[in-house]
């Protein structure tokens, strides 16, 4: 069979030589053993239905190639199929890159994606003051929403890491 890891840029994880961790091939650089699920593999194959618009990029973590995705509408559906083979290994990425913890991602990310002009997903992670403001403004007035889509994995992993 040909191994194609090089193309779709999919990480091979081995055993590093002292068993403490894994390594990434090709890379000169160690994670840490990790058996956290902290982003659903089901969950991003439901964004990529709807990933002309980015979604799923945003779930895994890459706000830039989601924002990309966002106004070429998945790069013209070439990158959007692709992404297709390739969402595996965004969701091991993300899996090793962000902390489990009392604030579950999938929930947080529900709530952003429904009722985040509301704020009810800052409410979820304990955030009350910006809940609230959120409530009352529209996600202040949008902006605030639109930079949930941006750093909400890195907001859990934040909470869950204290």
């Amino acid at each position: 069979m040909v191994n194609l890891s090089w193309f779709l840029a999919v990480d091979t994880v081995v055993p590093d030589e002292y068993g403490t961790g894994t390594q990434i091939a090709g890379r000169d650089r160690t994670v840490a053993n990790s058996t956290d699920n902290t982003h659903s593999l089901l969950f991003g194959y439901l964004l990529w239905i709807v990933g002309f618009t980015g979604a799923h990029r945003f779930y895994y973590g890459k706000p830039i190639s989601g924002t990309i995705y966002f106004f070429t509408l998945g790069i013209a559906g070439i990158g959007w199929l692709i992404d297709l083979v390739l969402i595996p290994s965004l969701d091991r990425r993300a899996d090793r890159r962000f902390k489990s913890g009392r604030v579950d991602y999938n929930v947080a990310w529900i709530l952003l994606t429904f009722l985040g002009i509301l704020g009810i997903h800052r409410l979820y992670m304990g955030k009350w003051i910006t809940g609230i403001v959120y409530l009352f403004t529209g996600g202040l007035f949008f902006a605030g929403y639109l930079y949930d889509y941006w750093t909400l994995n890195d907001q859990i992993s934040e909470i869950n890491g204290a």
